[in-house]
């Protein structure tokens, strides 16, 4: 696995090739293992694939056209829908796309009390593990990955096309690589870890 973990690359370009049911279900299953805060097992992997994933692209421009006028939700982060927009095509032309919900979470727009956010964190990081766990998995399968938060830009029109219950939380992208970029710069251990004795 930690092969896997230091080859694992963020893929944005993709051959138009299927993935078979078996590695979807295995690499799923590899998310369902993760450790959960309390074992909520809080997930939810919404499969998107065909014509489904053609509706959801148009849904996702959808939202991206709102963004871009008065009514965005995002108003302070406009400086990123180009990347958005590229994310949309990257989705498109990806094979599989994986939408993950907290399943016990409230909406966005809700206010929360305290205990509630701290539920609300730890489903999160526990939703973060199972994904974590399913780009390693892709990867050790020689299937590439990418973890895409973008869907916020078109948050309200993705819950209410997905029509799920609880928090939609992230979105990725599996398909054979097209491409196989360089890793990127990292901090190093000494700018991150703290030693205390």
């Amino acid at each position: 696995m930690i092969s896997s973990i230091y080859n694992r690359r963020s893929t944005r370009k993709f051959i138009d090739k299927p993935i078979s049911q078996k590695d979807i279900i295995d690499i799923i299953q590899s998310g369902i293992k993760a450790p959960s805060s309390k074992n909520r097992q809080p997930w939810k992997f919404i499969v998107i694939q065909g014509n489904a994933k053609e509706d959801m692209i148009n849904v996702f421009r959808l939202g991206i056209g709102r963004e871009e006028n008065d009514s965005a939700l995002l108003p302070q982060s406009r400086q990123h829908i180009a990347s958005a927009k590229y994310t949309i095509d990257i989705m498109a032309e990806a094979p599989i796309i994986v939408f993950v919900v907290n399943s016990l979470g409230k909406s966005i727009m809700e206010e929360l009390t305290t205990e509630e956010r701290v539920y609300e964190i730890c489903n999160i990081q526990s939703i973060s593990a199972a994904i974590q766990n399913m780009l390693l998995a892709a990867t050790e399968k020689g299937i590439g990955s990418l973890w895409i938060c973008d869907i916020y830009f078109a948050y309200p029109e993705l819950c209410k096309w997905l029509d799920s219950d609880g928090q939609l939380i992230a979105a990725i992208a599996f398909g054979y690589p097209n491409e196989f970029p360089k890793e990127r710069p990292r901090k190093k251990i000494d700018d991150v870890v703290e030693w205390r004795r």
